[in-house]
């Protein structure tokens, strides 16, 4: 009998015994010993993280059948989502904290949902991807109703619930379309392969497959007409669980695009490349529209994101390393700067008060002015004000599509941009010309966590002036 090589998979496996050990210690300990569970939860993203660079040889590594693939797409893209989740941990702990979640369920629900972000980095077997996708999913419904006193929660989980279960039903529906049209090949190589040997005498099932495949997919991802379920869940989660799925998740959401469009569809690329044009323009437009009129800044960041996935389609749209690389720059730096703007709400929210409409934030320069200053750099970041990341994040993106001949869609993307900073620039003129209206007391005084909000602020400066080694660095992730 041969086993399956378990070193790839080294930091999945600590994860799950991990999460293991968590609930067992959670059950025996008493309420003043919680803490313990916040350790346990750093400790083992902490340990993922050492682990991934222990198996990382610099060569593409298969396991389990070819199903789990360990490449330096994949390497990358989980170091960054264990940093990013560390990092997370830090910003939220306060706020679990006074609002009196059961830490112990909190972080082994949270740690199931990276785990899954971790499978669906790593699988190169559309059933696999689709069982990582649930296994992120399933535990996302369970954080956002985790407050099962607050009705908006619960509303929130039972809406990403059943659109998200209707969203799996019709990408699993594709599969199964892709699975006939090829000869029965679940792994990506082989559907390929099979494409290109006889995809044209089934050409009809291919098209059925790839329409239901991108429904699914752009779901994920939020793109109009599919974006019912974001403005609802960014305003009903608990602002720790908002802040998990505002920033953390976009990473895993884009490299399961990767696998799937670039690293199983690719020869269908003609056809979904213009759908995903189409819904990334859209997305564009209602996402920033929308948004304008929003008073509940939680609310206004699930339309921001709404605006920003569109430009992440865009990347995709071009089919070719540079558009790919630029979004991959893109969904990376994005995350970072939407932890800081989530990291200062979730430090603004101490006790029953929860920072999340735009009038909590009228004078804050006066009160809190470095609170004020980091918010600041993450709304003319996210507005693609320069020298802040997220301008050379959108210029390379409309590079790679100018360069691929999609002049009209680049400036279209740039007239939506200019329309998407003015709610931006609201928020930052709210900071900095109104007067306050009440003084918001400081959640964490962690030196810690105030320091890696500091640093997480500069580096969207830094970065911003200085983006080549990051990006040379998405290059290397999508062509090595």
């Amino acid at each position: 009998m041969t086993y399956p090589n378990l070193i790839p998979v080294l930091p999945e496996i600590f994860m799950a015994i991990m999460i293991l050990v968590l609930l067992m210690v959670d059950a025996f300990t008493r309420e003043s010993q919680k803490g313990l569970n916040l350790a346990i939860t750093l400790i083992t993203l902490v340990g993922c993280f050492v682990l991934q660079r222990y198996v990382d040889h610099g060569v593409t590594q298969l396991t389990f059948n070819n199903m789990f693939i360990l490449d330096n797409l994949a390497t990358g893209t989980k170091l960054f989502t264990y940093l990013f989740s560390f990092v997370t941990v830090l910003y939220i702990k306060r706020y679990v904290s006074d609002k009196k979640f059961q830490t112990g369920e909190f972080y082994a629900i949270f740690l199931f949902s990276v785990l899954g972000m971790m499978v669906m980095i790593s699988a190169d077997n559309m059933l696999v991807l689709y069982v990582g996708l649930e296994l992120f999913s399933l535990a996302l419904y369970g954080l956002i109703a985790l407050q099962r006193d607050q009705v908006k929660a619960t509303e929130a989980a039972m809406k990403y619930f059943i659109l998200g279960a209707l969203a799996s039903g019709i990408l699993l529906y594709g599969i199964s379309f892709i699975y006939g049209a090829t000869g029965g090949y679940l792994q990506l190589e082989d559907i390929i392969r099979a494409m290109l040997t006889h995809g044209s005498a089934n050409q009809a099932l291919l098209s059925f497959g790839l329409v239901f495949i991108v429904a699914g997919l752009v779901f994920k991802l939020g793109l109009v007409p599919f974006h019912m379920w974001v403005p609802d869940v960014y305003e009903g989660s608990p602002l720790a669980v908002t802040t998990i799925i505002g920033s953390l998740t976009k990473i895993a959401a884009v490299v399961f695009l990767i696998r799937f469009l670039i690293g199983g569809l690719v020869i269908l690329n003609p056809a979904w490349s213009v759908m995903l044009l189409i819904l990334a323009g859209l997305s564009l437009f209602f996402g920033n529209i929308i948004a304008i009129a929003q008073t509940n800044i939680k609310r206004l960041l699930g339309y921001s994101t709404i605006s920003h996935m569109g430009f992440v389609a865009l990347g995709f749209v071009t089919v070719n390393v540079a558009g790919i690389s630029a979004t991959l720059f893109y969904v990376i730096t994005y995350s970072l700067t939407a932890l800081a703007g989530f990291g200062v709400l979730t430090m603004l929210s101490k006790g029953d008060f929860e920072c999340e409409k735009l009038e909590d934030l009228k004078g804050l320069s006066k009160t809190h002015p470095v609170y004020a200053a980091i918010l600041m750099l993450v709304m003319f970041s996210m507005a693609g004000i320069p020298p802040l990341v997220g301008f050379y994040a959108k210029f390379k993106i409309l590079t790679a599509l100018v360069a691929s001949g999609f002049i009209a869609t680049a400036v279209f993307a740039v007239i939506m941009s200019l329309i998407g900073a003015f709610y931006y620039i609201r928020v930052v003129k709210i900071m900095y010309f109104d007067e306050p209206v009440k003084t918001l007391e400081v959640a964490d005084t962690c030196v810690l966590t105030r320091s890696v909000l500091l640093v997480n602020a500069i580096l969207l400066l830094v970065i911003g002036v200085l983006p080549s080694t990051v990006m040379m660095y998405c290059t290397q992730l999508i062509t090595g």
